[in-house]
């Protein structure tokens, strides 16, 4: 095979031929990948909203409203609401964007939290995933301060990542005032 000579055309043609070649390999492996990735967010929220709530015997998925950039999972046992589980989020972070699933019980006190997706400092920020965060369980924001200590709040910070303990307690504030707005007084 003969050289091909050194000239901007050569060039341009190569690097055009190598893009278009990288980006049909990537747009194979998105669509290979997509559905994938969204069955396992799926099976991830489905697990968040067992783990929240309390027990219920029917399909939160299928009832689920999405407000204000909120998702509300209403759990029912023997066609009774037992709870809400409300995904909830944050950009407030130190490395930004993070998910909760917030469970509510009917009179608004908190069950459980789970988080679903964080890339806060691992080792400091992602201790949010430990049992800093049971310190909500059982407690009711309207009597409950949703703001750390050192803001003068109730919320005990994670050590060295006030910032983080800051966001999560936005993102808690969140569902819980959306909760109360949009689910609490329809649920009455």
């Amino acid at each position: 095979m003969a050289k091909l000579e050194s000239t901007l055309k050569n060039m341009i043609l190569s690097l055009l031929f190598i893009s278009m070649g990288m980006s049909a390999a990537l747009g194979y492996v998105y669509v290979l990948t997509k559905k994938p990735i969204e069955e396992a967010s799926k099976k991830a929220e489905t697990s968040a909203i067992t783990d929240v709530l309390p027990a219920f015997d029917n399909d939160p998925l299928a009832e689920v409203k999405e407000i204000e950039g909120l998702r509300y999972y209403i759990g029912k046992n023997k066609g009774e609401t037992i709870g809400c589980a409300v995904k909830t989020f944050t950009d407030k972070g130190f490395s930004g964007h993070f998910e909760l699933m917030v469970g509510f019980k009917p009179d608004g006190t908190i069950n459980k939290i789970a988080v679903l997706d964080q890339n806060e400092t691992p080792g400091l920020g992602d201790k949010m995933k430990t049992k800093w965060k049971d310190q909500f369980n059982e407690k009711n924001p309207s009597n409950f301060q949703l703001v750390v200590k050192k803001d003068g709040g109730m919320v005990d910070a994670i050590t060295a990542s006030t910032i983080t303990s800051r966001a999560f307690c936005d993102a808690v504030s969140k569902a819980y005032d959306g909760f109360m707005k949009n689910i609490s007084q329809n649920n009455k």
